[in-house]
């Protein structure tokens, strides 16, 4: 990988491949080195048909990275619910002040 301008990794290009008559596509032996992509790896294709573009991933990788998100978007939606209920328990007290007026 390479660094971006902002500072953050940004992918490398391997090259360019060509679709065979089967649908086949060859990743390039640098890409298969560099990510230890074997015969036996399972990969995910996802595509954008309005965009016109396509994103292969490891399934391992895809997996992974689902899992920390979940972990954050439930360690985000708990800080939220805090933040809701800590309102919640203020606005009640900012009633019953004005309440006393």
């Amino acid at each position: 990988m390479n660094i971006g301008m902002e500072g953050h990794m940004a992918p490398k290009f391997y090259g360019a491949t060509t679709i065979g008559e089967r649908g086949q596509v060859v990743i390039p032996a640098e890409a298969r080195r560099d990510l230890d992509l074997t015969p036996s790896t399972k990969l995910l294709v996802f595509g954008s048909k309005d965009k016109g573009g396509i994103m292969i991933t490891k399934a391992e990788s895809f997996a992974g990275f689902l899992t920390k998100a979940i972990g954050m978007l439930s360690r985000f939606e708990k800080v939220l619910r805090a933040d809701i209920e800590s309102k919640g328990e203020e606005g009640v007290k900012e009633k019953g002040k004005t309440d006393d007026i």
